[in-house]
């Protein structure tokens, strides 16, 4: 029970407490971006969870000769959630599968970023499923945990 209370305390310290407001939550990571994207690989995994690709677009810009720190894109999903969300407004069908960028500011600081399921709700207007967006919020935070702390 303390190390939940201990993981929750880091996880709301590492938030960035302005992403809120632009639809995203930035978590800083205690790894680079390819092992952090390798940890939420793995725990999506067990969680019964389809990653259905990882785009490194540092790699694809550098081959048209572009420099781009560390940035990787996994985008992931599960019917059995995203069906749900799109019998409410299958508009939000524009933002899913849900996806995290794993990226590294200018700072060398490794990011994790998701979209605030609620920015979804007022994109969509998912209020008959709200019950299904806090299992959505809850599981995020739990992505992000566990592929950012150490």
């Amino acid at each position: 029970m303390h190390r939940l209370i201990l993981v929750l305390i880091i996880f709301l310290y590492s938030v960035s407490p302005a992403s809120a407001d632009t639809g995203f939550i930035n978590v800083k990571s205690n790894h680079s971006v390819k092992e952090t994207a390798d940890r939420l690989e793995t725990v999506l995994k067990q969680k019964g969870m389809t990653v259905f690709i990882r785009i490194d677009h540092a790699a694809g810009a550098k081959k048209v000769g572009k420099n781009l720190r560390p940035t990787e894109l996994v985008i992931f999903g599960n019917p059995k959630v995203g069906s749900p969300l799109m019998q409410c407004s299958q508009t939000v069908g524009l933002d899913l599968p849900q996806k995290a960028l794993i990226w590294e500011d200018e700072a060398g600081q490794v990011w994790f970023s998701y979209n605030v399921p609620g920015y979804l709700d007022k994109r969509h207007g998912l209020a008959k499923c709200s019950s299904v967006l806090k299992k959505v919020e809850s599981a995020l935070k739990n992505f992000a945990v566990a592929a950012t702390m150490p």
